[in-house]
Parts: C-alpha cells; structure tokens; sequence
C-alpha cells in the first residue's frame, strides 16, 4: 500500500471518528462564544496539535510532541470543569485525576525525550510533511477519543453525590495510576544504570508484566469511564470507547507492538531475553514471581 492510500485512510479515520464523537456530545446545552462546549474543545484539541506542528516540523524536532499533549489533556479538561457552573463531586474528582495523571506523565516524557536527545518514533517522520502531521493528528485523535468520557461528565448535569459504582472507578484509578507511576519510576531508575540498547528491564513490576505502565495506563481510563457511567444518557453511551481506544492504541498500534519489535531487534540474540519473553505475560501482570 502507498504512503499516499494510507495518509487518504488515516485522514479518513481520523475525520469519522472526530464526528462520532462530536454527535455524543450534542446533547450538552452548555456553550463555548456560541458554540456547543463539546465541539468547541474538540476543535481546540485539534488546533493546539496544528499550531505546535508547525514550528517542530520546521525544526524537524519531536522533543515537543508528548509535552504538547499532556497540555492538550489540561486545556481540554479545563475548558470543561470551568465553564461549567454547578460543579459536582464527580466533576471535581475527574477533573483532579486527568489532571495529576496529564502532569505527571507529561512531566515524564518530555524529561525521557531530553534525555535520550530522540523518540525513535519519529526518526523518518519527521521529515515527511505528512507523514509527521499524521502523528500529530493521531496525538489530536488520542486526546479526543481518551478524554470524550470525562468531558461529557463534566459538562453533563448530575445529583452532587457519590455513587458506590463511582467509588469502583476511583479504586480502578487510583490502581491504573499507582501501577503506571511506578513501573515509569522504575524503568528511570534502571536506565540510569544501565544502557537500554544493550540491556533490558526485567525487575520489580516489569519482572510481572512485559509493559506494566501500559496496563496502568488502561486500567485507570477504565477508572475513568466507570465513574462517567452514572452521568451519560442516550448517544452519550458512545465515549465509552474511551477505554476501548486506550486499550487498541496500547497494544495494537504504537504502543506494544513498535516496543516488542525494537526490544527484539535489540536482545533477540540473548537467552535471558528469550527465556523473559516466554515466562512474562505482554500486558497484564502475573501475581507471583518465578521462582529462582
């Protein structure tokens, strides 16, 4: 298939799943200088990736990439939790936890980024005009698709209390973001020891799972979603594929996938890699140890 046909499907995909997501939130009444709210953060996710692309594709860096969404998570999510009025319990709990979560992670990467000096996911895209903006717009997508089930709860009307399916969710949250603190702390902490193109994790949660940030990372938009549940009606139910996203980028396109290719580019050779491989589940993390 030529890049062509596929810059015409990513485009397309893009565009589709931008509408579907924009029609489950239709039903908000709240608006932004005369615009659906929902829209209007739609389109600001979007411009925010336009205008940051720019000047990176000029400079053909990406050190800006991973900071530039974690703040496309905050603006969105503020956007939302400030226009609204009547804030409630589930507003300001979602709002504080895609918050601390966009930060921290932001945080992380953009650190990794200046430390390694590149992201080897953008190696030959970023001097292809639209192959480079495809990211960007990939970045847009991620942000929308993630974030659609916190922002229509926020932007919806709901009871101020706290239902115990909510409590579920903030359980799952805490989990997911726990689990995903750690391993990035953990995988930090090994590299500062240790050269990754000659050496490969395999300690403390990483001795569990192959990806265990990528396992927090889905478990706490499930979180997410569940403490969502109690707000959405009718067309609303659509932005529960929120974790349904999280989970098909992670492990079916350009998280674990591009991962397992270079760890096996890189450590095939080894035998203990080998042997890691066979005796570590890819994405949820076993609950015993092997045993020496």
């Amino acid at each position: 298939m030529s890049r062509q046909v596929k810059n015409i499907i990513n485009i397309s995909v893009f565009l589709i799943c931008i509408a579907l997501i924009n029609i489950a939130g239709q039903n908000i009444e709240l608006e932004i200088r005369g615009v659906n709210a929902f829209t209007f953060i739609l389109i600001v996710a979007v411009l925010v990736q336009v205008i940051i692309f720019i000047p990176s594709f000029l400079l053909k860096t990406e050190k800006y990439y991973d900071l530039v969404g974690s703040l496309t998570y905050i603006t969105t999510i503020s956007f939302a939790y400030f226009v609204v009025e009547d804030k409630t319990i589930i507003d300001s709990i979602i709002y504080f936890y895609v918050m601390i979560w966009a930060s921290r992670l932001g945080i992380y990467l953009f650190r990794r980024v200046q430390k390694d000096g590149k992201d080897v996911r953008f190696e030959k895209a970023k001097r292809h005009f639209f192959w480079f903006l495809q990211y960007w717009m990939g970045q847009a997508l991620w942000v929308c698709l993630t974030a659609c089930a916190a922002i229509i709860a926020i932007l919806s009307p709901e009871d101020d209390s706290l239902p115990v399916l909510a409590m579920v969710g903030m359980a799952l949250w805490i989990t997911g973001f726990t689990i995903e603190s750690v391993s990035d702390y953990q995988k930090r902490a090994f590299r500062k020891d240790n050269n990754p193109s000659q050496s490969f994790i395999h300690t403390g949660l990483w001795a569990r799972s192959r990806h265990p940030n990528y396992f927090g990372e889905i478990t706490l938009w499930i979180g997410i979603a569940v403490i969502a549940l109690n707000t959405l009606t009718g067309v609303e139910y659509i932005t529960l594929i929120s974790p349904v996203f999280v989970y098909v980028l992670l492990t079916r396109m350009s998280g674990i996938n591009l991962l397992e290719s270079i760890a096996d580019e890189r450590y095939g050779d080894l035998e203990e890699y080998q042997r890691y491989k066979r005796n570590t589940p890819v994405l949820i993390p076993k609950l015993s140890k092997d045993k020496k």
